[in-house]
């Protein structure tokens, strides 16, 4: 139970947002360094000897950024070794062990990359662990940071400065996608769990994900730069929007994916709450080079995160890298490019030469009832005769109107099991400009592969924030003023289901 959540609340309560005590937040987002990493890193075969080396690297701004330097020992293929950058997380370093795993990047490197050949560079982001300098949430100068590193990597001895590679997840993903936007020549990149479109992530339709938001912060403030703080405020608040889109335009990536032509493998989270599957979606139907997605029970929070899904993993996201850094022939780049994980991983992977095929459930949500401040409209539909398995951002639009000013709308689509338990389907909010004459409000809601057992019954929650729906859902928090009073009509709700469901 989290957040005081009453025993017998029957919610599901890793459909949470970030905005817990910092620790428990943590052990999440570190989790991922060792499920991630080694999804991307072939487990070793022979153990081979290697140096390491831990330095500073100075910056053309004067920042000293800490560093890990890996070479294999033995001789260098033709040309010099092939490199990987390896980017952590947000609020972590490249030592972190205190995760579930006790693993640190440093490690993945020690255990899994550099065996196979391959030289690394890990480092602490600016303002993280060892490294000096200020947080400003892969800004420009960050990018700056992963361009200088790459030229040093490029530089060394032995080292083949045409064959470097680049793994990265979240916080490292999103640095990864804007550097390789900005030029940093990669020859293979895998963002995992991360943003393309920071502005969506943080807050659509001009309505802060506040759990989202406010994790962030907490994992930053310590050593954020000056700039961020009034940009966080200025999120929460809905306000000086034109500075918000400024600066996260400054940290996407997706205006510029059509021009990106490095072969790029993209994984991403069936449920993620902070950086949903539309990021990548749109990534891989932008990008104009070798590309490949894998969709599994990994990435921020509700991800389950089992660790028996690593085990087939590994082995398809190393080949991606042997592809493309050691020039192996293996067919990792040819169809099918889309692997999609079952929830619960039961082993078995399900491959699609595109996008899998999908189907549109439409759903109405009748009647017309008035609610206050705190209060909500849910409505439950008749149970399911059959598994829906959604895929992609469902779209609901809803009549609503306030005679006295209901700023923004909440809306929550969770799933009634057979056995009880409440499941967060999808949740989507937006800034509204209401009167007392209805009006129908768009909402685009989180993209997502979520798992609906038969007998289901699906329910719409109406409020101003998604505490209404269950007290463990911390994603949109912000109030209406306590006069506010909302009326809420007819709804229909645009579903995108997988034409054949997977999971079980």
């Amino acid at each position: 139970m989290e957040n005081g959540q009453p025993p017998g609340a029957r919610v599901e309560n890793a459909d949470r947002s970030w905005i817990h005590a910092r620790d428990c937040r943590l052990t999440s987002v570190r989790r991922l360094v060792f499920a991630l990493a080694i999804m991307t890193l072939a487990a070793p075969g022979t153990a081979s000897a290697f140096t390491k080396t831990d330095r500073t690297i100075q910056m053309t701004d004067g920042v000293r950024i800490a560093a890990t330097y890996y070479v294999p020992d033995g001789n260098p293929p033709i040309g010099g070794w092939p490199a990987v950058m390896m980017l952590h997380g947000l609020g972590e370093s490249r030592t972190s062990s205190n995760n579930a795993v006790g693993m640190s990047i440093n490690d993945l490197a020690e255990l899994y990359v550099v065996p196979q050949g391959y030289a690394v560079l890990t480092f602490d982001a600016r303002g993280h662990g060892d490294s000096e300098g200020l947080v400003s949430v892969d800004g420009p100068r960050e990018i700056q940071d992963v361009r200088e590193l790459f030229n040093w990597l490029a530089g060394q001895q032995n080292v083949d400065g045409q064959k470097i590679g680049a793994f990265g997840y979240s916080y490292g993903g999103g640095a990864i996608w804007r550097a390789a936007a900005e030029g940093v020549p990669f020859a293979a990149i895998e963002p995992t769990t991360c943003w393309t479109d920071l502005y969506s992530a943080l807050g659509p339709q001009d309505l802060a994900r506040t759990g989202v938001v406010l994790g962030i912060w907490q994992s930053i403030m310590a050593r954020a730069a000056p700039e961020i703080d009034p940009i966080v405020q200025d999120v929460l608040a809905g306000q000086n929007l034109a500075a918000v889109r400024a600066f996260t335009a400054q940290r996407s990536t997706r205006s510029f994916l059509g021009q990106i032509r490095i072969p790029t493998f993209l994984l991403q989270g069936r449920r993620d709450f902070a950086f949903d599957l539309e990021q990548a979606l749109v990534a891989y139907a932008r990008i104009r080079a070798p590309k490949r997605l894998y969709v599994g029970d990994f990435g921020h929070a509700p991800s389950p995160l089992p660790r028996g899904e690593l085990v087939q993993v590994m082995p398809t996201a190393r080949l991606w890298f042997d592809r493309f850094l050691k020039g192996q022939p293996n067919g990792i780049d040819r169809p099918p490019l889309v692997e999609l994980a079952p929830d619960p991983w039961t082993g078995q992977l399900f491959a699609y030469p595109g996008l899998p095929a999908r189907r549109t459930v439409k759903l109405v949500f009748r009647g017309r009832r008035t609610t206050g401040s705190s209060g909500k409209v849910a409505r439950t539909r008749p149970r399911l005769k059959r598994r829906l398995e959604t895929f992609g951002t469902p779209v609901l639009r809803i009549y609503l109107a306030s005679p006295n000013g209901w700023p923004h709308v909440v809306a929550v689509l969770s799933a009634i099991t057979p056995r009880g338990k409440e499941i967060v389907v999808s949740a989507g909010g937006a800034r509204t400009a209401l009167t007392s004459r209805a009006r129908r409000v768009t909402i685009r809601m989180i993209s997502q592969v979520t798992n609906v057992p038969p007998r289901s019954r699906l329910r719409l929650t109406v409020a101003a924030t998604s505490t209404a729906q269950a007290q463990a859902n911390l994603l949109y928090l912000t109030g209406v003023p306590s006069s506010a009073r909302l009326s809420v009509g007819s709804a229909t709700l645009t579903l995108p289901v997988l034409a054949r469901p997977i999971s079980r």
